[in-house]
């Protein structure tokens, strides 16, 4: 029996789709071989549902805000035997084996919408995580990330710099 792969979604949560500045971290609180590290909101994908929109659901369902999807940043590892219709290059969080699942996840640059009245909306901390934190330009790689999340933090960075590039020049 080959190893079952499931595909995972995350938000790369920004001040400006064009030009990110902030990032916003969430630190897990469980389970407690994770509690304490940070990571990107997001969550698995449920079968029959678009990676999009299981994407806006666990961002609801995590910080309670509606988001604005941006760009995917297109991970380095294969997704091939990811349930989704796209079989599109993800980022390999854990390779799998006989008893546990392989995780792929696939990554999005987002921004918070605001709300109904047009005021700025404030993400919390509803499911599996107890703090957020805005991470300003330059403090980026300053909070423990999950370790499988390191290699994702230094392509949005590569991003980022690419995007104010293109932005000012």
């Amino acid at each position: 029996m080959g190893v079952n792969t499931r595909l995972v979604v995350a938000a790369a949560i920004t001040d400006s789709l064009d030009a990110p500045r902030q990032l916003l971290a969430a630190r897990r609180s469980a389970p407690s071989a994770l509690a304490g590290l940070w990571e990107f909101a997001g969550g698995k994908v449920e079968r029959g549902e678009s990676a999009e929109a299981a994407l806006r659901r666990e961002i609801r369902e995590e910080l309670g805000v509606e988001i604005e999807i941006g760009d995917e940043l297109v991970g380095p590892d294969d997704g091939a035997g990811v349930e989704s219709s796209c079989e599109c290059p993800v980022w390999m969080l854990r390779p799998g084996d006989a008893d546990v699942d392989r995780l792929v996840m696939r990554v999005w640059w987002a921004r918070i919408l605001p709300g109904a009245d047009g005021a700025a909306v404030e993400p919390r901390p509803l499911e599996d995580h107890d703090e957020l934190r805005w991470l300003e330009p330059g403090a980026w790689r300053d909070v423990p990330w999950l370790p499988a999340d390191k290699r994702i933090v230094e392509a949005l960075l590569d991003d980022a710099v690419e995007r104010h590039r293109r932005a000012y020049c």
